[in-house]
């Protein structure tokens, strides 16, 4: 008997050992902080948990890094470089580095580009900062940070939308990608365009435009007979008839052209920014190919752009921006151009399928508009000798047939969160409370929808450019969810604000910032055992100030 006891005595050490041992096993496969995403703003989050030591994973749906900003938008929309700090510069240092290796100017000398950006020159060697660079340089920048930091990086994995999401006592436990991992953690990011994460885990949200009267806003809602860029039918000597037979409705609408009322001025509706892709061209003879024919290429789609050439309009080369390497960042200019106006409203709540197919109707439309003014006699003579210089770059998207993996997505769902920033913020009639960085950009909105007007002729309405005083502060409160929702989420690209101060605040450059702050708040909050609402702005301040972050024009880098 006494033997006996001894060995229960002995055992049971042994069953508590092996207890917390399977207790320690489990709480090892929690990682600190899962990124969603593979835009920019999902890569220097996971650098900054990473950074601030601790566990990461990046869960990115696509399977090339860097979103638009390795996706064709290379002439990047700085505004004032002088706010743009911490990881955001350290990748225009990096794409700086890239250019000064042997063989990163191989179809131009370095000489002859120019130096043109956009509000800032685009090399600036004393900062060591490059703006405007090619698309698989800043894939590679991405790449290769993410390998030097040793995050652990899965591509091509999906979140499972309808049930992927684990919320337990208002906080996130756990995500589960289509493919059927599972990944456990204890902060999470959500730096997708679409903000799917956050939606699937119960997050308030907004799309579209809300009327101006909702936030007290000018420049918000429906903006009919408001013309602020050249991208409306205004810059054309005389109207354009809709129909296919002028002047008789009967005929029908030519393509492209809604029936639908626009709406009163000033209310709000469901309707979003159009969408592009950024295309990179080039027209060195080695390293172009002809732009192709779509398979289900149909020149009508393009008779409102005859019209608007019979009008008289020349500006088709207006927006080819020269980046290195005699290749371009080409975007929407003009009435009629590669803005795909009123064909994305489904897009921020579709299905995966559903958005694949919008994606297609987007990349054939746009690949039949180049080939349309390569080819059709139809086109002045004088755009398509010219245009027939130009081509697709050969080394480029090499793996999607020369074409951008990513469609620009200026605007999806917007979170509504502890703090909405809207147009009186950016304009300076507001405070913004709790800084984690600047913004500078124009408000600027691309067209929504195109219509007909009372008169008979067509007209794009929802462009919208406004110039800012200096620039802005952005909200620690607009990139976490409201408390009583989610506490242990960040959300630094579908950002809390309004649809016409996201117009600003959606660049490139301001994600990685909120990206970084982003993290930086969560791993605050982690080490606190605090949600990410609770952490002290103080304490969050003198980190990200310590690491670089531009909080306020005092900051500011010179």
């Amino acid at each position: 008997m006494k033997i006996i006891t001894n060995i229960k005595l002995f055992l049971i050490p042994l069953l508590g050992y092996a207890l917390i041992s399977c207790q320690a096993a489990e709480e090892d496969n929690i990682t600190d902080v899962i990124v969603y995403g593979g835009t920019s703003g999902a890569v220097t989050a996971a650098i900054q948990a990473k950074k601030m030591g601790k566990s990461v994973i990046l869960v990115s749906p696509d399977t090339h890094l860097g979103g638009l900003s390795s996706g064709g938008l290379g002439w990047t929309d700085t505004g004032k470089k002088e706010v743009i700090g911490g990881l955001s510069r350290e990748f225009y240092q990096r794409v700086y580095n890239k250019y000064q290796q042997e063989g990163g100017w191989k179809w131009e000398d370095p000489a002859d580009f120019g130096n043109k950006g956009q509000g800032t020159p685009a090399i600036d060697g004393e900062f060591r900062t490059m703006w405007i660079f090619e698309p698989h340089v800043a894939e590679e920048v991405f790449d290769e940070w993410m390998k030097e930091m040793e995050i652990e990086l899965y591509r091509d994995e999906w979140l499972d939308r309808d049930a992927g999401v684990t919320v337990e006592d208002g906080k996130i436990t756990a995500i589960r990608t289509l493919s059927g991992k599972e990944f456990k953690g204890r902060m999470f990011i959500d730096a997708t365009y679409e903000g799917d994460l956050m939606t699937a885990a119960g997050v308030n949200y907004h799309v579209g435009r809300e009327a101006t009267s909702v936030y007290d806003e000018e420049w918000n809602g429906i903006q009919t007979g408001v013309y602020h860029h050249r991208h409306h039918f205004q810059v054309l000597d005389n109207p354009i008839d809709p129909y296919w037979t002028p002047g008789d409705p009967s005929s029908g609408l030519i393509p492209k052209i809604s029936a639908e009322n626009p709406g009163v001025k000033g209310e709000g509706d469901n309707k979003i920014q159009a969408y592009c892709f950024r295309t990179c061209m080039s027209n060195h003879p080695e390293n172009r190919i002809p732009f192709p024919k779509p398979d289900n290429y149909d020149s009508t789609q393009y008779e409102l752009l005859v019209r608007v050439f019979d009008a008289g309009w020349r500006e088709w080369f207006d927006k080819f921006d020269m980046i290195p390497n005699r290749k371009t960042d080409t975007n929407n200019h003009g009435p009629f151009s590669s803005d795909n106006i009123g064909m994305n409203y489904e897009y921020p709540e579709a299905s995966y399928e559903r958005r694949k197919e919008i994606i297609k109707e987007h990349e054939d439309y746009q690949k039949g508009l180049l080939y349309f003014v390569a080819n059709d006699p139809r086109v002045p003579k004088e755009i398509q000798d010219e245009f027939q210089k130009w081509g697709l770059a050969k080394d480029e998207f090499i793996d999607n047939g020369n074409w951008p993996h990513q469609i620009y997505v200026r605007e999806a769902r917007r979170m509504i969160g502890k703090y909405v920033m809207t147009e009186n913020e950016l304009l300076q009639k507001k405070p913004t409370p709790e800084s984690v960085g600047m913004g500078s950009y124009t408000i600027d909105s691309h067209n929504i929808q195109r219509f007909v007007d009372e008169n008979g002729h067509v007209q794009n309405e929802g462009d919208i450019g406004v110039g800012l005083p200096g620039p802005y502060e952005i909200a620690y409160g607009s990139i976490v969810p409201k408390k009583e929702e989610i506490t242990n989420l960040v959300v630094p690209v579908a950002v809390s604000a309004s649809h016409i101060a996201f117009g600003s605040i959606r660049m490139e450059p301001v994600f990685m910032i909120l990206g970084q702050s982003g993290a930086t708040a969560a791993v605050m909050a982690l080490e606190k055992g605090i949600s990410v609402q609770d952490l002290p702005y103080e304490n969050l301040k003198a980190q990200l100030v310590k690491d670089g972050q531009v909080l306020t024009m005092e900051d500011q880098i010179k």
